[in-house]
């Protein structure tokens, strides 16, 4: 995951946009019901690993999101996948971390919304800092405020309504090879890096209203489901 916006206050249903920067070609599967040790849980699959970037307690009304930083880009051999987080912390609520090491983990923003906090842990590959946020929009980026995403697009975030004010910001947008841009492609070395999923949520404890495409930009259509059906 490479950015997350997300507005909530305490007792209104959480809405979120997430998108997906990955290599393209590494194959991931749509949002469903995947870990049958959660089968509360809805979220799309990395078939790499197994995990996942953005995942939904329907029950509880959670998400959890993981956005890569970086300060440690590669993990130790042996070390746990990133996309662990979002299940643990959907599993185990603010203490997920007493489930698991975080030695040798390459380092990520994990963030855990509920219908009353918005909390979020930076780990830097040596130190886990946690950081409880205001009710509010606000974004969250694998680049951090250094990369001018929040600067360029927070405010349309902040004034637009969701979900259609959000999808036109995206109809507006192509790929580009822009740090700052909220859709990306980068191709350096034969390798291409891009925006390859995106998602609009609105969830609140038993009702999870969601959209997804695996083009989010321009007029390309997206899917959408609410559960339960």
């Amino acid at each position: 995951m490479c950015t997350v916006v997300v507005r909530w206050d305490a007792g209104a249903p959480v809405q979120v946009l997430a998108l997906r920067d990955e290599l393209v070609g590494r194959e991931f599967d749509d949002p469903g019901n995947w870990w049958p040790d959660q089968p509360g849980v809805v979220g799309g699959r990395d078939r790499s690993a197994g995990g996942t970037w953005c995942a939904s307690d329907l029950e509880s009304g959670r998400s959890a999101l993981v956005l890569n930083r970086p300060e440690r880009r590669l993990a130790a051999p042996g070390a746990s996948s990133r996309g662990v987080l979002p299940l643990l912390a959907l599993a185990h609520g603010p203490s997920w971390q007493t489930a698991m090491k975080l030695d040798g983990m390459a380092s990520f923003s994990l963030l855990l919304a509920t219908p009353g906090s918005l909390t979020s842990w930076d780990f830097d590959g040596s130190t886990l800092t946690r950081r409880n946020h205001q009710p509010g929009t606000l974004m969250f980026t694998s680049g951090g405020a250094e990369d001018g995403k929040a600067d360029r697009f927070l405010s349309s975030f902040e004034s637009a309504d969701f979900p259609a004010g959000w999808h036109a910001i995206l109809e507006a947008l192509s790929p580009t090879d822009d740090l700052a841009s909220l859709v990306v492609r980068h191709q350096r070395d034969g390798r291409v890096y891009a925006t390859v999923f995106g998602q609009l949520f609105e969830q609140e404890p038993g009702r999870l209203h969601f959209e997804y495409s695996r083009t989010p930009w321009g007029n390309a259509p997206w899917s959408v489901r609410d559960l339960p059906v």
